[in-house]
Protein backbone atom coordinates (compact mmCIF):
# COMPACT_ATOMS: atom_id res chain seq x y z
CA UNK A 1 0.00 0.00 0.00
CA UNK A 2 2.08 2.88 -1.69
CA UNK A 3 0.44 6.97 0.01
CA UNK A 4 -1.03 7.25 3.35
CA UNK A 5 -1.66 5.02 6.03
CA UNK A 6 -3.72 4.76 8.58
CA UNK A 7 -3.24 5.32 12.45
CA UNK A 8 -2.34 2.07 14.08
CA UNK A 9 -1.96 0.96 17.35
CA UNK A 10 -3.90 3.74 18.40
CA UNK A 11 -5.20 2.15 22.06
CA UNK A 12 -2.15 1.12 22.99
CA UNK A 13 -0.03 3.85 22.18
CA UNK A 14 0.40 5.66 25.20
CA UNK A 15 0.23 3.14 27.51
CA UNK A 16 1.93 3.66 31.33
CA UNK A 17 4.79 0.94 31.13
CA UNK A 18 5.45 1.07 34.82
CA UNK A 19 2.27 -0.37 35.24
CA UNK A 20 3.13 -3.55 33.85
CA UNK A 21 4.39 -5.83 37.07
CA UNK A 22 0.83 -4.77 38.76
CA UNK A 23 -1.03 -5.91 35.06
CA UNK A 24 0.22 -9.36 35.18
CA UNK A 25 -0.86 -9.88 39.03
CA UNK A 26 -4.36 -9.45 37.77
CA UNK A 27 -3.81 -11.47 34.63
CA UNK A 28 -2.41 -14.36 36.73
CA UNK A 29 -4.52 -14.32 39.58
CA UNK A 30 -7.50 -13.78 37.14
CA UNK A 31 -6.81 -16.91 35.29
CA UNK A 32 -6.03 -18.82 38.81
CA UNK A 33 -9.69 -17.68 39.36
CA UNK A 34 -11.45 -18.91 35.97
CA UNK A 35 -9.49 -22.11 36.55
CA UNK A 36 -11.12 -22.07 40.30
CA UNK A 37 -14.44 -21.87 38.31
CA UNK A 38 -15.31 -18.46 40.01
CA UNK A 39 -18.27 -16.29 38.80
CA UNK A 40 -19.84 -14.84 41.89
CA UNK A 41 -17.00 -12.73 43.25
CA UNK A 42 -15.24 -12.39 39.54
CA UNK A 43 -15.62 -9.12 39.84
CA UNK A 44 -12.44 -9.10 42.36
CA UNK A 45 -10.63 -8.59 39.08
CA UNK A 46 -13.10 -6.63 36.62
CA UNK A 47 -14.29 -3.36 36.35
CA UNK A 48 -18.38 -3.52 37.64
CA UNK A 49 -18.72 -1.55 33.85
CA UNK A 50 -15.74 -3.54 31.90
CA UNK A 51 -17.03 -5.04 28.45
CA UNK A 52 -15.81 -8.30 27.19
CA UNK A 53 -15.60 -8.17 23.28
CA UNK A 54 -16.05 -11.64 21.41
CA UNK A 55 -15.87 -12.92 17.93
CA UNK A 56 -19.04 -14.00 15.75
CA UNK A 57 -20.67 -16.91 17.96
CA UNK A 58 -19.56 -15.36 21.29
CA UNK A 59 -21.21 -12.04 21.53
CA UNK A 60 -20.32 -8.53 23.19
CA UNK A 61 -20.62 -8.61 27.35
CA UNK A 62 -21.01 -4.98 29.09
CA UNK A 63 -20.93 -5.83 32.53
CA UNK A 64 -20.35 -8.20 35.03
CA UNK A 65 -23.97 -9.42 35.12
CA UNK A 66 -23.76 -10.00 31.45
CA UNK A 67 -20.59 -11.73 31.33
CA UNK A 68 -21.72 -13.77 34.25
CA UNK A 69 -24.60 -14.29 33.20
CA UNK A 70 -24.51 -14.61 29.07
CA UNK A 71 -20.94 -16.17 29.02
CA UNK A 72 -19.43 -17.67 32.36
CA UNK A 73 -22.77 -19.44 33.47
CA UNK A 74 -23.61 -21.27 30.15
CA UNK A 75 -20.09 -21.66 29.34
CA UNK A 76 -19.43 -23.87 32.54
CA UNK A 77 -23.15 -25.63 31.65
CA UNK A 78 -21.67 -26.42 28.26
CA UNK A 79 -18.35 -27.41 29.39
CA UNK A 80 -17.00 -28.94 32.64
CA UNK A 81 -14.16 -30.04 34.08
CA UNK A 82 -12.54 -27.48 32.55
CA UNK A 83 -8.81 -25.98 32.84
CA UNK A 84 -7.61 -22.85 31.26
CA UNK A 85 -3.74 -23.13 29.93
CA UNK A 86 -2.31 -20.33 28.58
CA UNK A 87 0.47 -21.51 26.32
CA UNK A 88 2.21 -17.61 26.30
CA UNK A 89 1.19 -14.63 28.07
CA UNK A 90 2.68 -11.28 27.49
CA UNK A 91 2.94 -7.77 29.68
CA UNK A 92 3.03 -4.77 28.20
CA UNK A 93 1.69 -1.46 30.76
CA UNK A 94 -1.38 -1.41 31.23
CA UNK A 95 -1.83 -4.15 27.98
CA UNK A 96 -1.92 -7.77 28.32
CA UNK A 97 -2.42 -10.65 25.65
CA UNK A 98 -2.24 -14.38 25.71
CA UNK A 99 -3.27 -17.64 23.31
CA UNK A 100 -4.32 -20.80 24.94
CA UNK A 101 -6.75 -23.92 25.55
CA UNK A 102 -9.23 -24.89 27.81
CA UNK A 103 -9.60 -28.56 28.18
CA UNK A 104 -13.04 -29.39 29.02
CA UNK A 105 -15.71 -32.20 29.01
CA UNK A 106 -18.94 -31.09 26.81
CA UNK A 107 -21.18 -32.15 29.28
CA UNK A 108 -24.25 -29.84 28.39
CA UNK A 109 -25.60 -28.16 25.36
CA UNK A 110 -23.60 -26.12 22.99
CA UNK A 111 -24.38 -23.98 19.77
CA UNK A 112 -27.32 -27.08 19.37
CA UNK A 113 -25.16 -30.13 19.93
CA UNK A 114 -26.62 -31.90 23.03
CA UNK A 115 -24.15 -32.60 25.41
CA UNK A 116 -21.27 -35.81 24.04
CA UNK A 117 -19.56 -36.23 26.99
CA UNK A 118 -16.08 -35.82 24.70
CA UNK A 119 -13.14 -34.32 25.94
CA UNK A 120 -12.34 -31.17 23.79
CA UNK A 121 -10.06 -28.51 23.47
CA UNK A 122 -11.12 -25.01 23.44
CA UNK A 123 -8.67 -22.63 21.87
CA UNK A 124 -8.39 -18.72 22.37
CA UNK A 125 -7.02 -15.64 22.32
CA UNK A 126 -7.29 -12.83 24.81
CA UNK A 127 -5.84 -9.10 24.95
CA UNK A 128 -6.79 -7.19 28.13
CA UNK A 129 -6.51 -3.62 29.09
CA UNK A 130 -5.66 -2.85 32.91
CA UNK A 131 -6.35 0.48 35.07
CA UNK A 132 -6.65 0.52 38.86
CA UNK A 133 -5.69 -2.91 38.91
CA UNK A 134 -9.06 -4.37 37.28
CA UNK A 135 -9.60 -5.26 33.66
CA UNK A 136 -11.29 -2.61 31.96
CA UNK A 137 -11.45 -4.29 28.43
CA UNK A 138 -11.33 -7.81 26.90
CA UNK A 139 -11.38 -8.81 23.39
CA UNK A 140 -11.75 -12.49 22.91
CA UNK A 141 -11.31 -14.95 19.96
CA UNK A 142 -12.47 -18.21 21.00
CA UNK A 143 -11.94 -20.99 17.62
CA UNK A 144 -16.02 -22.70 18.07
CA UNK A 145 -15.47 -23.95 14.42
CA UNK A 146 -12.80 -26.27 16.04
CA UNK A 147 -14.58 -26.93 18.99
CA UNK A 148 -17.83 -27.82 17.07
CA UNK A 149 -15.43 -30.31 14.59
CA UNK A 150 -14.50 -32.10 17.13
CA UNK A 151 -18.38 -32.78 18.28
CA UNK A 152 -18.68 -33.57 15.08
CA UNK A 153 -19.96 -30.38 13.26
CA UNK A 154 -18.29 -28.81 10.33
CA UNK A 155 -19.64 -25.56 10.14
CA UNK A 156 -17.58 -24.80 7.04
CA UNK A 157 -19.23 -27.71 5.10
CA UNK A 158 -15.90 -29.09 3.38
CA UNK A 159 -15.20 -25.62 2.25
CA UNK A 160 -12.54 -24.80 4.88
CA UNK A 161 -9.39 -24.08 3.38
CA UNK A 162 -7.34 -26.90 5.61
CA UNK A 163 -8.00 -28.27 2.18
CA UNK A 164 -5.20 -25.93 0.75
CA UNK A 165 -2.78 -27.00 3.18
CA UNK A 166 -3.33 -30.64 1.79
CA UNK A 167 -2.97 -29.65 -1.08
CA UNK A 168 -6.12 -31.07 -2.03
CA UNK A 169 -7.35 -27.52 -3.90
CA UNK A 170 -5.42 -25.06 -5.42
CA UNK A 171 -6.20 -21.06 -4.69
CA UNK A 172 -7.78 -19.60 -8.28
CA UNK A 173 -4.68 -18.63 -10.44
CA UNK A 174 -4.84 -14.75 -11.25
CA UNK A 175 -6.03 -14.35 -15.32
Amino acid sequence: MRGSRPEQAVLSRDTDMSKTAATRTVIEEMVDGLNDHRIDDIGEFFACDFSWMGNFGCGTKHGIRAFQDNWQKPFQAAFSDKVCVDEARLYMGEWAAAFGRQEATHSGPFMGVAATGKRVEIRYMDFWKVVDDKIVDNWVMVDFPHVLAQLGVDVFKGEGWEAFDRGEKQPPVPA
